[in-house]
Parts: C-alpha cells; structure tokens; sequence
C-alpha cells in the first residue's frame, strides 16, 4: 500500500480508503448499496487492515446514522490502527436544528458521531455541503473550537464549488482558523468535472482530494455494456436517479476504452478505472466500496501496477469531454494554454 499526504496536512493517508456506505443499509438508497451488518463489517475490516487500508469514511446520513455505529463495532479494539472519517451538514430530519452547518448544529453532530463510533476523537471531520445560510466565519470558528477541545484532529469539506472552498480557506488563513485540508469530490473516468476547477484549487491551495463514487456510482463494473439490458442485479435500477448522470453513448465509449486496457493488462474493468485515477494530480485517496468480500479484494487489486502512458492517453481520450467557460480556451486555445498549462500528469502530493 503506497500512503500519501491529506494535501498538506501531516495525515498520511493510504491510496485506496473504504467507504461505509454499505454497513448497516437501510432505504432506498443505503439499502441498495447494501447492507453489511457488524459481524460482516468486522470481516471487512479485517481484510482492508491486512492490505494496508487504514482510513475508514461514513457520514451521519448513512442510513441515519447506522453506518457510524457499525463502523465503530468492527474497529472496536483497534482504534488506534485506524483513521476515521465522517462527515455531517445535510438534512438528518425535518426540524430546524437538524440540517446545515451552524455552530450548535456542528457540535451535536460531532458529539452524535463520537458516541455511534464508540471513540474520543474523529480523525477527519467534513462537511457535507456547503451552506449558504450560515457565515463561513461562524462555521470555521465552531469547527475550531471542536479541534482545540481534541474532538476532531482535522477538518475537511465534500461537493463544495470552487468558490466556496476558496472563500473558506481565505477566511481561515485571515482569522487563523483550522484549514480545510481534504475535499471529498466526486471524479471517475465518467466524471471529470473535478479538474476543471477544483483540481487546480486544490493543487494551489494544498487541498488533498478524497475521490466518492470512483467507479461512476457503479457503471464501471464491467456489467453495464454497449448493446445488453441493464443487468437485473445492478443497484442503478433502484439508485441511478440519485447519482451523478451519465450520456448512454459516452458511458459506452469509456466502457470499450477500459476493456481494451483490461485485456492487456489482465485486470478487470473496475481496477484498470482505479488506477487511473490514482494517477490523478492531488488525488491522495480513492473511496472504495463493496457489498462482500470478493468486490472488497477486486478492488484491493487497483494498486501495486500502472497503466502505462500510452494505456492513460486512450483512457484520457475516450473520458475528455468539452470543459465549459470559461475554462474550454485553456484547452483549445494555445495562447491560453501557454498561460495556465494543464495539471494532468503533474505528481500527486508527496508519498510517504
């Protein structure tokens, strides 16, 4: 397992994470990503330990808070071999006090998550969601409180603009609030709008990227093809509308380019899209998934080879898509181009 730097915080975190959406899934979201109770996320966990895996994620919206508690089941005993990373802001319930970023709505959520992960401290504390309603002041200075009390060691942001990132971290460094130091965004070969702006943002501003949904939210399995039915088994029949979306015919191009590149390489589909990203510039971790054991270990097996240049370039070729204003002159135009060269190929942060 190769670790990198959390953008330039002093967490060192491994490439590939486990993300527990799927512990303890209920509703008609969580329930169709799965539903892993304590003994079977224990298993997981044991088998994401002996690979290297040692950064956990969950959020208080997982399946209400269920998939907190049976996280903190299976690492029980063994807290100090793990990181966990949870994250709150979005609607847990109707009432008033029960969604958004205010600094008591902050604090419960905190002092709700240590209690369902049975643990003193939250390694990386994110935010949801941007919200508009409260003052990035008053958000950093509730989440600076909750650093300096030892309840959380590093704080972070997921499915923020680039302004608001970039507003947030000013703020932090002009009132010397905690900085923000992960954002948890969605990027696959189907999903590419992270480089767009928030790839250069975070490499400016040492922001690490923590990748969601790596695999298109499961329509770079290998199952979904050009020409067959969705498959009765796919969880997209029940989740797709929730997801990112994605153009029938472009989903289709990427598909063919990743089983080209997975039979020279003699990995399957879903590895060959991991790895790509892992040579993603500020990518420091991928988010991985699994409904049992055997996706757990498929996906384990992204790391430890390369695609090679060439193999990147088809894959580069088949996903590019036309970036909107007014970032598409920087790409086509080479005067601009001169000004502001692309990251694509630059090094993630350093190793460890």
């Amino acid at each position: 397992m190769e670790y990198r730097q959390l953008g330039t915080s002093d967490l060192k975190v491994p490439v590939l994470s486990f993300g527990a959406g799927t512990f303890g899934g209920s509703g008609p979201l969580f329930g169709a990503w799965g539903d892993t109770d304590a003994r079977e996320a224990r298993r997981m966990v044991d088998i994401s330990l002996d690979a290297g895996i040692t950064l956990f994620d969950t959020a208080d919206v997982y399946s209400a808070g269920a998939s907190e508690t049976v996280l903190g089941a299976a690492v029980k005993g063994r807290r100090d071999r793990v990181l966990l990373s949870t994250k709150a802001g979005l609607p847990t319930g109707d009432g008033p006090d029960e969604a958004g970023t205010s600094g008591p709505r902050l604090v419960k959520a905190t002092e709700d998550a240590l209690r369902r992960l049975g643990t003193d401290h939250i390694d990386l504390f994110q935010l949801h969601a941007f919200d508009a309603a409260v003052p990035v002041e008053d958000v950093l200075a509730a989440l600076d409180r909750l650093v300096r009390d030892g309840k959380i060691r590093h704080v972070g942001v997921s499915n923020f603009a680039g302004w608001q990132l970039m507003k947030s971290l000013s703020a932090a460094d002009r009132h010397g609030y905690p900085r923000y130091v992960a954002h948890q965004v969605y990027y696959s070969l189907v999903g590419r709008d992270y480089e767009w702006e928030l790839m250069p943002l975070g490499h400016d501003q040492g922001v690490g990227a923590l990748v969601w949904s790596p695999l298109g939210w499961g329509r770079l399995t290998g199952r979904v093809r050009r020409g067959r039915p969705l498959p009765a088994g796919s969880r997209l029949h029940q989740t797709a509308d929730y997801g990112p979306p994605v153009e029938d015919a472009y989903l289709y191009d990427v598909v063919d380019a990743l089983d080209e590149v997975a039979r020279e390489t003699g990995r399957t589909i879903p590895q060959v899209a991991l790895n790509w990203l892992l040579q993603r510039p500020t990518v420091s971790s991928v988010i991985i998934g699994a409904r049992n054991e055997e996706q757990l270990r498929q996906n384990i097996g992204a790391i430890g080879w390369a695609l090679t240049p060439e193999q990147t370039a088809r894959l580069d070729a088949a996903s590019h898509r036309t970036a909107p204003y007014p970032y598409f002159p920087y790409e086509r135009q080479e005067g601009f181009a001169r000004l502001n060269p692309p990251l694509t190929g630059r090094p993630a942060f350093p190793a460890a």
